[in-house]
Formats: structure tokens, C-alpha cells, sequence
């Protein structure tokens, strides 16, 4: 997909006199919240004077990323369903009805001409709700296999935007748009030198880098894995920046302590400085995280989650393995295979090269532009 888009294709121009009044509406992890914060930046720089709210789930990550982002957030008292502890969602029709009174209460206050869903379960009351009273909604998926409440939520939204082609066994296709996943803008902006990134964590430049991201929220498995194999990080004269999920951080600094090769922290929030150090990255294989892979060029070694629906982020990682443009790990294979997986890619130079350019070919970078002005033109067509 090219990186930019002629504006006479989108028909975009002046988007109208009215102010747009924009809630987005999802999160849980950070693929779904930086992707929408993507979103609305976009929105803002193309009508400085939309107003935007986010709605999210109270307790999760959102309450606390979008307020650090300059928008404004409300919580919903809402739950997804446990698969794990199915005595544990007695409770979750008296919380889905109660989100709705909530919802009720947002929209009576804010007025919203629009709503965006970026999946999450809190997004589904928000977009059924906005549907019901006759709001344009815009859903945006970023994975290979649609989650539930998008696909209940399709057959009335206005434009449904995918990231990658074939989605229509999923949604309408008269309303699908393929647009690529919204990158964070400091991530597609950086110029940081690769030197000054690993300065930031107080590493060596002259050493080669390996990043774990275990996806937001951690990643057990690839924790394990490393904690295991730390010690062949400095007998193969590596460094390791290892965001570790705040579940995980205690054991981490135990295990790392005293090693002035490895960094550890629970989240990473400059992500930019990450990416820039990283000469190899180790991370779960959702869609963000490999739409900044590939903005990135980073040659990765992905550990699929196993209990994704439909066990997508498998899907995900072997379409990358196809087109030798990053390398797969399974999860219950991490702690055998992981740490002497990325050793041997860290001495394998060709190996490197060639999925830095394999996965450099599937970037985009302008997703959100993309997004944004496609939901203003259709705000736009409305008004008249």
C-alpha cells in the first residue's frame, strides 16, 4: 500500500462548517487504545476544533494511556466474558445493562456526531447504542480475524476499516476499506539515532540489542523464557531491553540484577527510543505490533499468543514466515527455543537483512490520515 493518498481519491476538502463531536470507544491492551489515540490525533490535525472523547472500561489500561495522550476518558462498569472461569460472568448481563445506562448518560452529555469502535468489549454498548439512535459509526478492525462485537456491530456501521485484504467473509464488503493499521505518530516520525536510543536506557551502542515486548499487558511465556536464558545475553555479548508486564516485573529485576546488559521496566512508554535500539525484536504477534514492525524494519522473531480468538495471532505471524519476513516461536516452545532462536539470528547477518526488507515492504504510515479523513468526508456528506 502506497504512504500517501491523493486527496481528489478521498473527495476530501474543507470538511464542512460543523464541528465534529467524536467519541472512540474500546482498549484493554495497547493494541487497540494507540491505534484509536493514532486516530484522533489525526482527526484533530485535519479539524483542530473536533471535540473527541474516548469511552473505555474502568480498571483498564485506557483510564490511565488516553488522559496521558491530551483526551479526555470516561469509564464504563463493563466486563468481557471469562472463558477461563465461567462462574466468574454471573454478573456480566446486570454490567452490560448497566453500561447502557451509562452510554445513555455520555451521549445525552457530549452530543456525539460520530462514533468509532476499535474493538475491546466496551465498544460494543457504545456502537449498539450510537446505532440505535441513528449516529454514523465507524468500526475499525486491526486483526486478521474479526472479533465478535465488530462483526454484530457491521451490518449497521457506516465504513468498517481493515488492515489487511480478505475480510469481507467477515464484513459487508460494500463497507470495508482497507487502510492499513494507525501507527503511533512518534514512532512513524522518529529520527532518533540508533546511538542516542540505546543511550536512553543506559546501554552500550557498541553492542548489538535485542528488545522484548511481550505485548502491554506482559507475556508469561516469553518472561519465562528470558529469565531462563538470561545469562547467554552476556556470554554471546548481547543487550536486552525487556518490557516485562507489570505481572512479571519483580521476578524480572530479581533475575537481572546486577547485569549492566539488561534493562527492565513493566511498560515502555517512549516506544520510539525502544525501536530505535532494537538491532532484533522479540514480541507477540498482534496486528500493531507488527504494523510498527514494519514502519520500524525490524527483523522479529514472534511468539503468537495461543488463546487469541481463533488463534489469529498465529495467522498473523505465518503470513509474515510466507513472505520470510520475520520468524515464529510457539509459545510452548518459547522456554525451549526462544533465547537460542534470537543468538542465533543476532550472528546470522544475511538472515537479519533479509526480513528487515521483507517486512519493510508491508509498512504504512499513514493509516490513521487515511481513517480520518475518510470519517470526515462521511460527517461531511451527511451535513449536506
Amino acid at each position: 500500500m502506497n504512504d500517501t493518498i491523493d486527496d481528489s481519491i478521498l473527495g476530501f476538502s474543507s470538511f464542512g462548517s460543523r464541528i465534529a463531536r467524536i467519541i472512540i470507544a474500546g482498549g484493554g491492551t495497547g493494541g487497540h487504545i494507540f491505534p484509536a489515540i493514532a486516530i484522533a490525533n489525526a482527526i484533530v490535525k485535519l479539524q483542530p476544533k473536533a471535540q473527541i472523547l474516548f469511552v473505555g472500561a474502568s480498571g483498564k489500561m485506557e483510564m490511565e494511556k488516553v488522559p496521558l495522550a491530551g483526551f479526555r476518558i470516561e469509564g464504563l462498569t463493563i466486563a468481557g466474558f471469562n472463558r477461563s472461569s465461567l462462574i466468574k460472568n454471573i454478573g456480566l448481563p446486570f454490567k452490560l445493562l448497566k453500561s447502557f445506562f451509562q452510554v445513555s448518560n455520555i451521549f445525552k452529555s457530549f452530543k456525539p456526531t460520530a462514533v468509532i469502535g476499535v474493538g475491546g468489549y466496551s465498544s460494543f454498548p457504545v456502537l449498539r447504542y450510537a446505532q440505535a439512535k441513528g449516529i454514523d459509526t465507524f468500526i475499525h478492525e486491526s486483526n486478521s480475524y474479526a472479533g465478535k462485537s465488530n462483526k454484530m456491530l457491521a451490518k449497521k456501521a457506516t465504513k468498517i476499516f481493515v488492515a489487511i485484504d480478505g475480510m469481507d467473509k467477515f464484513f459487508p464488503s460494500n463497507k470495508i476499506i482497507q487502510t492499513g493499521n494507525p501507527v503511533r505518530e512518534n514512532i512513524v516520525n522518529s529520527k532518533l539515532s540508533r546511538e542516542e536510543a540505546i543511550l536512553f536506557f543506559g546501554l552500550d551502542p557498541n553492542k548489538k540489542t535485542v528488545l522484548a515486548i511481550g505485548g502491554s499487558l506482559g507475556a508469561k511465556n516469553i518472561n519465562e523464557a528470558l529469565a531462563a536464558g538470561i545469562n547467554e545475553f552476556n556470554k554471546n555479548d548481547l543487550q536486552l531491553i525487556w518490557q516485562t508486564g507489570k505481572s512479571y516485573l519483580e521476578k524480572a529485576r530479581e533475575v537481572a540484577g546486577g547485569k549492566s546488559n539488561i534493562w527492565v521496566n513493566d511498560f515502555i512508554t517512549q516506544m520510539e527510543n525502544a525501536y530505535g535500539a532494537a538491532d532484533i525484536v522479540i514480541s507477540r504477534s498482534g496486528a500493531m505490533s507488527i504494523a510498527e514492525l514494519a514502519v520500524m524494519k525490524k527483523p522479529a522473531v514472534l511468539v503468537p499468543f495461543p488463546f487469541a480468538a481463533e488463534d489469529h495471532q498465529t495467522v498473523n505471524a505465518q503470513r509474515l514466515v510466507d513472505k520470510n519476513a520475520a520468524m515464529m516461536i510457539n509459545d510452548s516452545a518459547a522456554l525451549d527455543q526462544l533465547v537460542l532462536s534470537v543468538i542465533d539470528l543476532s550472528k546470522n547477518e544475511k538472515k537479519q537483512q533479509e526480513l528487515k526488507e521483507n517486512i519493510s515492504g508491508l509498512a504504512v504510515k499513514n493509516a490513521d490520515e487515511v481513517i480520518a479523513k475518510e470519517i470526515l468526508n462521511a460527517l461531511e456528506k451527511r451535513e449536506k
